[in-house]
């Protein structure tokens, strides 16, 4: 199914454009060092091309790790079996970083906080905390849970976020859907003696397990913001809070699982009060879905839950493959990309998953490519973490070195993470064309360097007069004062 049907493009300057990359699908098993850097080097190259701007990167799928850790064993689905290292030895969260900043993209690093085994995992290392604490955790349905009740397992994995914040130059800490266990009919939660041990006051168990939840999301927070105040916090939940036959006030008129009431999950008291940077709920059904259809959730999100960062989680694959309701020739893509541009508070999309981008699926990278993320966006402000913009790059010089025309500047000078300058926005301007920083068409790089390399050939426009402009961007992406570098050459 293709696309004949575009909406008048507005191009934002500041947009989140991230894509998930998982492990747990088991897609890099078997690969090998120098196999998983060539994958994973093609797919972040494509999705700089469709305009990604941060990777949402699986590093914990079940108290293990894609990194070195002295916690946690090595995870199986890098290399196999659990708390084998990899060979040759390589660090693929440390590489990622490298990676990602090399292109201008952010790099998330994401967890899953209590999941310990998931059914596909038969063996487990001796250091795993499933086999040192037996009592730490729960099964239910093949999984292994670490239970959200013992204020221990909370320690735990604050720990465990604090050992890669303090060892890693992560942009972003990522926690996706997996509180309590998604129900399974006939199995229940084992934690009556917990409960019984820990309710301090609270008689209802169901309200309990939502504290524990909520006491571990404000610990996260805090242990976070405490480590390195400016790495963003995000949640990826469910994409139902409550239906409305739950609650006839906040409710969604949708009839499938809740956040609220199946997983224990209170995303909007964490997003009132400020407990995590950004949310980005999985909305993966198509327009039309009977039981959740993706236009009311969407519009409920942005209703709801706007009082902190709002992304949207897309599915790929599924948006490829259901047809527009008003044109059966066409999928659901232009449709999807008009409700984000209509709605006040989503300022984002996370594509579920980075694969299904890279492959094209739908022709859905095309189209990012060449419609909706044509140009390059930066990563919007959080003015609640910091506000204040870098000071302007300086000395800005034109050179020719070894026939190759070079723009070179030099960092403001700044003391803090609040004001040193992590990146630089390059724009370019015909002669006698406005200077306009908020239009991104004019954005020609956005890198880590301090130097720019000018286009040589037919489009450098030799003997015209050219207009550079130069920004710098600090960690929060507040955005300096321009300088600018007029060339003729």
């Amino acid at each position: 199914m293709q696309h004949t049907t575009v909406h008048a493009q507005v191009y934002q300057k500041r947009e989140f454009r991230g894509a998930w990359i998982q492990c747990v699908n088991g897609q890099f098993l078997g690969m090998g060092t120098r196999q998983m850097q060539d994958t994973l080097s093609s797919q972040l190259d494509r999705l700089k091309e469709c305009g990604v701007n941060a990777i949402i990167f699986q590093v914990r799928p079940e108290c293990d790790a894609l990194y070195e850790s002295k916690i946690e064993p090595w995870s199986r689905f890098l290399t196999g079996r659990q708390g084998k290292a990899p060979s040759p030895y390589w660090d693929p969260l440390a590489w990622m970083i490298e990676q990602c900043h090399k292109r201008g993209m952010e790099l998330h690093a994401w967890i899953n906080p209590f999941r310990a085994k998931t059914k596909t995992t038969h063996e487990l290392s001796n250091t795993h905390i499933a086999i040192k604490h037996p009592e730490s955790i729960f099964a239910y349905d093949g999984l292994l849970i670490l239970n959200p009740g013992i204020q221990e397992n909370r320690d735990y994995i604050c720990n465990v976020v604090k050992d890669i914040l303090e060892r890693y130059d992560v942009d972003g800490l990522h926690i996706d859907d997996y509180f309590y266990p998604y129900p399974v009919a006939g199995q229940k939660i084992p934690d009556d003696k917990e409960f019984a041990a820990y309710n301090n006051g609270i008689k209802d168990k169901n309200d309990w397990r939502r504290d524990n939840v909520n006491v571990f999301i404000r610990q996260l927070y805090n242990t976070i913001h405490e480590t390195k105040p400016w790495v963003k916090f995000g949640v990826s939940p469910f994409g139902i809070y409550r239906n409305k036959k739950s609650d006839q006030v906040v409710g969604s008129a949708t009839n499938g699982l809740q956040n609220y009431d199946d997983l224990y999950a209170d995303v909007l008291m964490w997003i009132n009060n400020g407990w995590i940077d950004y949310c980005v709920p999985q909305l993966y059904w198509q327009i039309g879905h009977k039981a959740a259809d993706y236009e009311t959730l969407i519009k409920w999100w942005d209703k709801y839950a706007g009082n902190r960062h709002l992304y949207i989680g897309e599915d790929v694959e599924r948006t490829a493959k259901f047809a527009d309701l008003d044109n059966p020739n066409i999928n659901q893509m232009p449709a999807k990309r008009k409700l984000h541009q209509e709605m006040t508070n989503v300022n984002g999309t996370v594509l579920w998953y980075a694969k299904a981008v890279v492959n094209n699926v739908g022709n859905y990278g095309s189209m990012l490519e060449n419609v909706y993320w044509k140009y390059p966006a930066l990563a919007p402000r959080m003015p609640y973490i910091d506000n204040k913009a870098p000071k302007k790059v300086r000395k800005m010089k034109f050179m020719v070195i070894d026939d190759e025309p070079m723009l070179f500047w030099t960092a403001p000078k700044g003391n803090s993470w609040k004001d040193k300058a992590e990146r630089y926005v390059v724009y370019k301007f015909e002669d006698g064309e406005r200077i306009n920083l908020n239009d991104p068409s004019n954005i020609v790089a956005i890198t880590t360097d301090e130097y720019y390399k000018l286009p040589k050939g037919n489009n450098a426009g030799y003997g015209k007069k050219v207009h550079y402009v130069v920004t710098s961007l600090d960690r929060m992406s507040n955005e300096s004062k321009g300088k600018k570098k007029t060339i003729r050459y």
